[in-house]
C-alpha cells in the first residue's frame, strides 16, 4: 500500500515509495520483503534507496534528487538519535516536490507509517 507517493506529484510515486521501502527495511517493518537477516535487510534497503533516487534523476529534476537525498540523511539522523519525527520529514519532502495534499491524506500517510515502527 502507497504510503508516502499519494501526497507528491505522480511522477515521483515509483522513486519515492522506493525510497521508503529501503527505509523501512533500514528501520521498520518493510511491506515487501522478508529478508532473512539484518545485514540483508541493510543491503536491500541501501539498493532501493539507489533505485528510487535514480528513478528521480531520470526525470531530470536535480532539486527532487536532492530532496529526496536530504531526506534519507535526515530520517537516518533522527533514528539515530532515537528521536521521533521522521513521518514529518516525509511529509515535508512531499510537499517540497509539489505535493499539495489535504490534511486528511496527511492524517492517512503519517498513520500508516506509524503502523511500520514499533
Amino acid at each position: 500500500m502507497a504510503v508516502f507517493s499519494l501526497l507528491a506529484p505522480e511522477q515521483y510515486a515509483l522513486g519515492l515509495e522506493s525510497i521508503y521501502e529501503g527505509y523501512l527495511l533500514h528501520y521498520g517493518r518493510p511491506r515487501l520483503f522478508e529478508p532473512a537477516d539484518k545485514d540483508a535487510a541493510l543491503l536491500l534497503g541501501d539498493y532501493l534507496y539507489a533505485h528510487g533516487l535514480v528513478r528521480i534523476a531520470a526525470l531530470g529534476e536535480v532539486e527532487a534528487v536532492a530532496t529526496l537525498a536530504e531526506l534519507i540523511s535526515a530520517c537516518a539522523h533522527l533514528r539515530a538519535e532515537g528521536h521521533d519525527g521522521d513521518g514529518d520529514e516525509w511529509v515535508t519532502a512531499a510537499r517540497r516536490l509539489g505535493g499539495e495534499a489535504d490534511a486528511a491524506a496527511v492524517e492517512r500517510a503519517l498513520s500508516l507509517h506509524a503502523s511500520r515502527f514499533g
